[in-house]
């Protein structure tokens, strides 16, 4: 039996591992094991309060250094076979270069620290994908966000032409770096909040008196839609069902008081998802940029995961996609209801390392909706604690009612979690607690949106009758945990606009 390994610390990473485990093809009948590498610490103890099928690899410590002696220790003893590292940082770092130094570059899947900018980098991204002819942003332009006056003549302009502007501190920030201005009047107060959220990391890398460079670039229309591509080292390609993300913590449009955090909720599949955008993402998207990849000695087995606005016409057809920009590994949380999709995970990762993703497709659920919320800190404590994404109150008892859960068809997933022995309970760890996962198959004559909304419901009624909750300090009847309550009600959106023939 093959083990497959994902290395992180998030939702994600367990659940994939699982999925490996668990999930059945109707084609490739070849069972596999699901290993975390490190998770986190209430982990273990959860995956046997579940019974799950999954194993685990610890580390010393979160450094690259201690996952790269885990995995290479792990791979000399036979106790994985791949691995499918998570977090971006790991691959900025210089994992997969570490592993591969040590002879099994053969068996780690992402890109090493000569193409991590893909993701690194946001500017140098942007050049690439204009190189390769992938289309972005009509107009984007480098800035020195010390600059001020610079910015404010960029972003006039890219309101008058197009209606906004967005800033975007161009390195790793866990999907938090982009800030939108419609109007003429935000313009001070978003730079403001940019430069404040981001000068610490601007002096640690560049100094005080250096150039400190801000991507500015016009505002897009149309959908937003990400495609997670598995990459294989010949360049043959599979892209998995798309999923819809959630990223601002409230509902209604991102704002200063609304901030895009790391994702809050995701749904499987985007409800404008077609046959025909797949093949156009392949065209625009996937050829080109792996085309380029190669040209630069770049292109290894790699899960590439582009943010893309869509252009739609009156049928619902594809007219335009434009790169937003590109993750080098699965998002979170959009990884987990796709994953929950898919039959054939472990054999597509297989097949990745191996070079033979031009043998297999993904084995899809596609009758089926999959719905993934995060349950997150929510305001309060001893400080006054705002909440996710801002401040948030860590150490409080988390209590679960699991025969609820298996009764209704909820799957918790752990996230920032910890376990105390001493009490045998589980707490919790602060931003994004857990996740409530659920999926429903679409039958004859039923409607999506109603199929979603179901499953939409179900969640919240978990949650509004506390099967779930962190026990406030203040209040032992409470809940700290807090949630989106509209995460799915696009399936119910896409149809009012283009209604089912």
């Amino acid at each position: 039996m093959k083990k497959i390994a994902f290395a992180g610390t998030d939702g994600r990473t367990i659940l994939s591992a699982l999925i490996v485990s668990t999930a059945r093809s109707d084609i490739y009948p070849d069972p596999f094991q699901g290993v975390v590498v490190r998770g986190t610490p209430a982990m273990p103890k959860f995956v046997q309060l579940m019974n799950w099928p999954v194993e685990f690899v610890p580390t010393i410590s979160n450094s690259v250094q201690d996952y790269a002696e885990s995995l290479i220790r792990a791979m000399e003893n036979d106790e994985i076979d791949y691995v499918v590292p998570m977090p971006e940082a790991l691959l900025f770092k210089g994992l997969v270069d570490t592993v591969e130094a040590a002879g099994f570059g053969d068996r780690i899947i992402g890109l090493s620290r000569a193409g991590a900018f893909i993701e690194g980098d946001k500017l140098e991204c942007k050049a690439l994908c204009q190189k390769a002819g992938i289309p972005v942003a009509p107009a984007w332009v480098e800035v020195d966000a010390q600059n001020y006056d610079a910015i404010l003549s960029t972003c006039l302009k890219l309101l008058e032409k197009f209606g906004g502007a967005v800033l975007k501190y161009p390195y790793s920030a866990g999907g938090k770096g982009a800030r939108i201005i419609l109007n003429s009047w935000e313009i001070r107060e978003v730079y403001d909040t940019l430069i404040r959220d981001y000068k610490d990391a601007y002096r640690k890398q560049f100094g005080k008196k250096a150039k400190w460079p801000l991507l500015v670039e016009s505002l897009m229309s149309g959908v937003e839609i990400s495609f997670t591509i598995f990459v294989d080292k010949h360049g043959n390609f599979q892209i998995l069902p798309t999923a819809m993300d959630y990223p601002e913590r409230f509902e209604g449009p991102a704002s200063k008081s609304n901030p895009i955090t790391g994702g809050v909720g995701a749904i499987s599949p985007h409800p404008m998802e077609t046959p025909d955008l797949i093949r156009m993402a392949g065209d625009v998207i996937a050829k080109p940029l792996i085309n380029a990849m190669k040209e630069m000695n770049i292109l290894r087995p790699c899960i590439l995961y582009p943010g893309c606005f869509v252009s739609l016409n009156g049928d619902k057809l594809p007219t335009q996609i434009r790169v937003s920009e590109i993750n080098i590994r699965p998002g979170e949380p959009e990884a987990q209801p796709v994953a929950r999709r898919i039959r054939n995970l472990g054999a597509l990762i297989e097949a990745t390392a191996e070079g033979r993703l031009d043998e297999m497709q993904p084995e899809v659920r596609a009758e089926q909706i999959a719905i993934c919320t995060a349950l997150v800190t929510g305001p309060g404590g001893p400080d006054g604690q705002k909440g996710y994404p801002w401040s948030c109150t860590k150490g409080e008892p988390l209590e679960i009612d699991l025969k609820y859960m298996k009764r209704k068809g909820i799957q918790v997933i752990p996230s920032a979690m910890t376990y105390s022995g001493e009490d045998e309970v589980f707490k919790s760890d602060g931003t994004r607690v857990a996740f409530l996962n659920a999926n429903a198959t679409v039958k004859e004559n039923d409607r999506s949106g109603e199929v979603a909304d179901r499953l939409r419901n179900k969640l919240l009624a978990a949650f509004d009758n506390g099967k779930i909750r962190v026990i406030p300090r203040e209040d032992q009847a409470g809940n700290r945990l807090d949630l989106r309550r509209d995460i799915g009600l696009h399936y119910s959106k896409a149809e009012s606009i283009f209604p089912p023939k």
